[in-house]
């Protein structure tokens, strides 16, 4: 990937809901233009969400998912809603797809209300219109569509580019804690999880994030960081670096330099940093026979020293010299029920929209699950935090 291609991480989402046979496959592949999902009149077509990266115009650069209808039924049918309901958790702009002639279902009415618990900017699409001996007046978030005949797609299209367009907002990685033409030092490890030929996508948006305003990025590995803050004719506004060499970068990096890692810059960025660091506070209180749960938020093939199921773990056992378990999810996967584990350690999240992020961080909370990210709980394990988020004073200030 390239650093001018959007992430899908950093596309709006733009999901389809409904009940099944409301025609919720032909309307996302009207508006797509694409045969994006399967249509049949069979019920249950859609079994698990289907989702394309896209430019959809007006709109711009999106993710369109196809979620299962969420009144399906028997054993599959619960695990395809459970499914469908998982999508609300990083839906930005949710299209409620319902059967002009039959109106609002009951679970059509329970999707508005979680739409709403979630403030999840939503429309009503009532599609099969065509069938109508008339087309009423349609409420302020309502529009009457046909996949079969494309009546109001491009209004839909219109609509969708509005809410979105609404629901933006720019947020900068680094770049608001620094003056303008600001030199930054990033620290990037090269070794055997580092993808050949480039660099991750932390790394890379964070690049990008110097260079749009106006900055300086100096990268190098952490093996000639010594030799390149010599080389400086000025201290670096910053430094970041890989969270994986925290401490040794530490040792290098003189005190009146603030420091950080891309994994804090990216709990802020995608989430509630301060959130984060007090649930790192909570690594402390582990006890013996505790269950950590270990999330990260893509999935790639396992390395010997894979950070989250073999470096994380042994850092948590040197660090709390505690009898701890373990538990490891990855990609979409994140438990409903977080009951069973005294701590989440996630990912900086960087696969997954700002929306999910919060959404997982908000049923950690709800459950009374202290809940930290793998730079966080790096920091603290390595004694670094306070200084790691010397960008973050108020926050800092938290720290005993």
């Amino acid at each position: 990937m390239g650093l001018n291609d959007t992430p899908a991480a950093e596309r709006l989402h733009v999901s389809f809901f409904g009940v099944r046979n409301a025609g919720k496959s032909s309307l996302v592949n009207a508006v797509t233009g694409q045969e994006l999902s399967v249509v049949s009149e069979v019920k249950g077509t859609t079994t698990d969400p289907v989702k394309k990266a896209m430019e959809l115009l007006p709109l711009g650069p999106v993710v369109v998912v196809d979620t299962p209808g969420i009144d399906d039924e028997g054993e599959l049918g619960e695990l395809r809603v459970r499914r469908a309901k998982e999508a609300l958790g990083y839906t930005d702009l949710a299209v409620l797809v319902a059967d002009a002639q039959k109106g609002l279902t009951a679970p059509d009415q329970a999707l508005i209300s979680a739409f709403e618990e979630r403030k999840t900017p939503y429309l009503i699409a009532y599609n099969k219109s065509d069938l109508l001996p008339a087309i009423p007046a349609a409420g302020e978030n309502e529009l009457f569509v046909s996949a079969r005949t494309g009546l109001g797609i491009q209004a839909l299209k219109e609509r969708l580019a509005a809410l979105g367009n609404a629901a933006k907002k720019e947020k900068p990685i680094v770049t608001d804690l620094l003056s303008a033409g600001a030199v930054a030092v990033l620290v990037v490890p090269i070794d055997k999880a580092a993808p050949k030929g480039r660099l991750i996508l932390p790394q890379q948006q964070t690049i990008r994030d110097l260079l749009d305003g106006g900055n300086t990025a100096i990268v190098c590995r952490d093996g000639e960081l010594a030799e390149t803050l010599e080389k400086l004719a000025a201290p670096p506004a910053i430094v970041i670096t890989d969270s994986q060499v925290f401490g040794k970068v530490a040792k290098i990096v003189p005190p009146e330099i603030p420091l950080t890692s891309f994994s804090i810059l990216f709990a802020r960025y995608k989430g509630d940093l301060k959130a984060l660091v007090r649930g790192a506070a909570r690594l402390d209180d582990l006890k013996d026979g505790d269950t950590v749960l270990i999330s990260e938020g893509c999935t790639h093939h396992r390395q010997c020293e894979d950070i989250g199921t073999v470096k994380l773990p042994k850092w948590l056992l040197d660090y709390t010299k505690k009898e701890l378990r373990f538990a490891f999810t990855s990609g979409g996967t994140f438990p409903e029920d977080l009951s069973g584990y005294a701590l989440v350690v996630h990912c900086g999240g960087c696969m997954l929209n700002e929306r999910e992020m919060a959404s997982r961080l908000a049923r950690a909370g709800a459950q009374g699950v202290p809940m930290t990210n793998y730079g966080v709980a790096i920091a603290q394990m390595h004694g670094i935090l306070k200084r790691s988020l010397s960008p973050f004073p108020d926050i800092a200030a938290e720290l005993k």
